[in-house]
């Protein structure tokens, strides 16, 4: 018979006790996430008494704490704008995750997804049902599911290294956005950390590593935050309570770091004067494009009185005029009246005009969303093209349609499916090249990239919120103050209904418009022609940070091992 470990104390799963005395038995060192433990000796009288290891939170707490993380990161997100709540968010669902079984932690990541993007993405529900925003909001969760599952898992790595939980918190925040913004279908990159900083000095990292780098540092001053509050801090005395105030002082400090970061226009170069046309729709919804000549009307008309004011002096001349997305649903190029009106508008106001159009073909059944310059005089120059690159699935285009329709037969209320384009969408307009993205392209990283290492000395962003509503189109316009920080670039969004705007290479917003409201705005603009750090190294920032999370997991899978050999090891009742 084996020997019991700790006579005259009652043993059970590892555990000596006796009466108030408690000593935790375990040979081979510490037990990761427990506190230190020895050899309990033979003799009772001289067995040393620990304090019970500390554990996750209580369940009813770290189920409030997280759907109250998800709910303290929405209001960062514009229309609130409460930027310094995100790192708030981000350390309420690290500590309820910490030293969780990873299936827990999984469930409160989906709960925190859940709570943030539920009402992040109710713009979706307005015009098309609530199947879309419902299927979306859980898509989005599930994988914050995953970021609660992979925060659990790390969990013996943080306890062997406290100084690395803002890093670990950083790394796993930065992971989670890669997978968001590429699958399934291509991902959805909304509610990145990155696009609540509008205000805070934390955007400005974005000219050093673009967005992945400012969602690290948001995630990092949030693992500050949760390591200068976690339990074990509490135990008292001046010298533990210097340890908590420490990682304090460091978040407060990243978040501010920002500051140094010069930003503004790369490079520098000749000045160019550029109209915003906002020719509204006859009423809001997806029947919008059922009043395509309207739509078309609404925005020539707008043109025309534009070149009303320029002939008159009270507008300076622009070299050149941006119509939104959808402002001819009727196709120019197939319809000569359709063309007709966009050239008697380019013609009075003397300027090229960047057309969003919706395209027939090139296939049956198929169509393209398009951005085409019109040159006064000349018409469409075909050479000068963007075809939106990416597509929005179950709304542009329906993948696996017949498998979709067994889910919801409201999918064939789309009914072309729109091909997407195969070449960035830089765009020759003679007085500036235009770096041209198409609505939800401006969260996709690599396709605003590409417009700037492709030559685009300003970045346009053409949108059609006319299925949305003002919370959206805001959601948007703050992506795009990210971008235009990141390369270097002023910048500029054209919507159909609002918010439309300009964003200097500084991230500041000028001119914005009102929602559901007709409006032209003009402004000059300086061009870029350098590049930023953040141009230069593109993906690489994210591909780094993104190892590093995957060796973090791999690191605590060793520690896991470690400490199950360690629990085979101890010492049983025979």
């Amino acid at each position: 018979m084996r020997r019991r470990p700790c006579p005259d104390f009652r043993f059970s799963g590892g555990v000596c006790r006796r009466g108030d005395a408690v000593v935790r038995v375990a040979f081979g060192g510490v037990i990761a996430g427990e506190m230190p433990v020895t050899a309990v000796a033979q003799d009772p009288s001289s067995a040393p008494v620990a304090r019970p290891a500390a554990g996750p939170l209580p369940l009813r707490v770290a189920v409030p704490a997280a759907v109250a993380a998800g709910l303290v990161l929405l209001v960062a997100f514009p229309p609130y704008d409460w930027w310094v709540a995100a790192p708030v968010g981000v350390a309420l669902l690290a500590a309820a995750a910490h030293r969780r079984r990873v299936r827990a932690g999984a469930g409160l990541g989906f709960l925190a997804g859940l709570a943030l993007f539920a009402p992040l993405l109710e713009w979706t529900n307005l015009h098309t049902g609530m199947l879309p925003w419902v299927l979306l909001s859980l898509s989005q969760a599930a994988v914050v599911a995953l970021l609660g599952a992979a925060s659990a898992w790390v969990s013996p790595v943080v306890d062997r290294w406290r100084w690395a939980w803002p890093a670990v918190t950083g790394v796993l925040w930065v992971a989670q956005e890669a997978l968001r913004s590429r699958a399934p279908f291509g991902g959805f990159p909304w509610g990145r950390l990155a696009f609540s900083q509008g205000d805070a000095p934390t955007l400005r990292l974005a000219a050093w590593g673009g967005a992945p780098l400012v969602t690290f540092a948001v995630a990092v001053a949030g693992g500050l935050v949760v390591a200068a509050l976690w339990r074990p801090w509490r135990a008292g005395g001046a010298r533990v309570r210097w340890a908590a105030v420490g990682p304090a002082v460091a978040a407060v400090a990243v978040l501010s770091v920002g500051w140094l970061v010069p930003v503004g226009v790369a490079g520098g170069g000749a000045t160019v004067t550029v109209a915003v046309v906002q020719g509204n729709v006859p009423r809001l919804g997806l029947d919008f494009n059922a009043q395509r000549q309207a739509v078309l009307n609404n925005h020539v008309q707008a043109t025309l009185d534009l070149a009303a004011q320029v002939a008159a002096g009270q507008r300076p001349q622009p070299d050149l005029v941006v119509w939104p997305e959808n402002a001819s649903d009727i196709d120019p190029l197939r319809s000569a009246a359709a063309g007709e009106r966009i050239g008697v508008a380019a013609a009075a106001v003397r300027a090229p005009i960047l057309v969003g159009a919706v395209l027939v073909g090139p296939g049956p059944g198929q169509s393209q969303n398009a951005g085409i310059l019109w040159r006064p005089g000349a018409g469409p120059d075909l050479e000068q093209m963007y075809t939106k690159r990416h597509p929005v699935p179950f709304a542009e285009y329906v993948p696996l349609r017949d498998v979709a329709r067994m889910v919801s037969k409201e999918v064939d209320r789309v009914r072309s499916d729109m091909v997407a384009g195969d070449r960035p969408g830089v765009v020759d307009a003679g007085a500036v090249t235009v770096g041209d993205v198409i609505c939800f392209e401006v969260a996709y990283d690599g396709l605003v990239r590409d417009t700037v290492t492709g030559g685009a000395q300003l970045l346009v962003v053409q949108t059609n919120n006319a299925t949305f509503d003002v919370a959206e189109a805001r959601q948007q316009l703050a992506m795009v103050r990210v971008r235009a920080v990141e390369h270097g670039r002023a910048s500029l969004m054209a919507s159909t209904v609002g918010v439309s705007g300009f964003v200097g290479a500084d991230g500041r917003v000028s001119d914005a418009t009102g929602f559901n409201t007709r409006a032209v705005v003009s402004r000059q603009l300086r061009l870029g022609d350098g590049r930023t750090l953040a141009t230069r190294v593109g993906v690489w920032p994210e591909v780094a940070l993104v190892a590093v999370a995957v060796a973090v997991v791999a690191g605590a899978a060793v520690l896991r091992r470690r400490r199950s050999g360690a629990e085979r090891s101890r010492v049983t009742v025979g």
